[in-house]
């Protein structure tokens, strides 16, 4: 057998596809008709409609990753850090700071004794606007604290009574 020169080869090729195309009753070039050749909803190539191929927008992307991946959550009770004084308001935030978040509870810490008293007064206010702002449910209820004393109590060991105050008066 003689070997084929590459000119050769296209033409049996092409004598090939047009048997196929005939044995098929397709015209060469046409498309066959839906259902013959593949599925018609997946399509190759890119129209003028939305695809799943196109680009997304970044926030739309991590959100579905943060839902297939159980993140939520987490991403919730890190608003209320991050956005404190947008959920509660400049005067508020000024004069408190969000602690903790375990459970649904919010621990916050006032900056003095007044401040949080008015704290509890305005828990229940707190509540819906952080729930406006984040989503319900993740905060349920709030734990407020007052300024943290300072400590007398410095190094491992310690003696009971009143220690050095004693000398005060």
């Amino acid at each position: 057998m003689t070997p084929q020169s590459g000119r050769d080869l296209a033409k049996a090729a092409l004598e090939a596809a047009r048997a196929k195309a005939q044995s098929r009753k397709t015209p060469l070039g046409k498309r066959p008709a839906t259902g013959t050749r593949q599925d018609p909803r997946r399509r190759r190539w890119s129209g003028p409609g939305a695809d799943s191929r196109d680009p997304q927008p970044l926030g739309r992307i991590v959100s579905r990753i943060a839902v297939e991946r159980g993140w939520n959550g987490r991403l919730a009770s890190g608003q209320v850090f991050g956005h404190w004084a947008r959920l509660v308001g400049e005067e508020v935030a000024e004069h408190a700071q969000p602690v903790a978040l375990k459970d649904g509870e919010l621990t916050v810490r006032a900056s003095s004794t007044a401040w949080a008293t008015q704290l509890r007064l305005l828990q229940g206010q707190l509540l819906g606007k952080i729930a406006a702002g984040v989503g319900n449910g993740v905060v349920k209820r709030m734990r407020i604290q007052g300024p943290t004393a300072p400590s007398w109590r410095k190094g491992p060991r310690h003696v009971s009574g009143r220690g050095p105050r004693d000398t005060y008066g």
